[in-house]
């Protein structure tokens, strides 16, 4: 069973992008820096459970992965700028897992909004594998964005706010340090 598309207002001048890499609080601490978001909110995208909770989501039976949406000005940073920092943040090469984290939930995903970031995905996607930039064949999801559901409060500014705690230190500060390392150019 399918729901209808959740209805998603973009601020103007603003464009949105819906990307899942694994576990939302690394690619939200990742996005968060970059020049030209203005906004990052996790959340669940793709399944056929309305209202999805945390606790359902790791079940991985409920169809979602954990995204984030990421509100950017394009005037700032483009959508290939995006996706080329997205895919070189996680492992697209993996199917339903990033590091330990294990499960369809955790799927490297991309739900477009507009046939411009559907036709982008696709080719950037196609350019990666037939350049093997990576040592297997990517894996990531590109579909028509669906539904989103934001995760529960304590899942919002995650790195930001637990830093210290283990998980952030070991999982997520490596790919911010990545980003840092060969995106500089694009940091806040």
């Amino acid at each position: 069973m399918k729901f209808p598309t959740t209805e998603v207002k973009i601020p103007e001048g603003l464009n949105l992008i819906t990307l899942g890499a694994g576990c939302f609080w690394c690619i939200e601490a990742v996005f968060q820096r970059l020049e030209g978001v203005d906004k990052v909110v996790s959340g669940y995208a793709g399944g056929f459970i309305e209202n999805p909770t945390y606790n359902a989501i790791c079940t991985g039976t409920t169809g979602h992965a954990e995204v984030i949406q990421a509100y950017y000005n394009p005037t700032m940073i483009s959508l290939s700028d995006l996706l080329e920092v997205f895919w070189a943040t996680h492992d697209p090469t993996t199917l339903n897992r990033q590091g330990a984290d294990v499960g369809p939930h955790y799927r490297s995903s991309i739900f477009y909004h507009s046939s411009e970031q559907e036709i982008l995905a696709k080719n950037m996607k196609t350019q990666l594998d037939d350049s093997k930039v990576f040592d297997s064949p990517l894996v990531t999801e590109i579909t028509a964005f669906t539904n989103f559901y934001p995760a529960e409060n304590y899942h919002q500014d995650y790195y930001n706010q637990n830093g210290a705690q283990p998980y952030c230190q070991f999982v997520i500060k490596p790919k911010v340090d990545k980003l840092k390392k060969f995106f500089s150019q694009r940091l806040k």
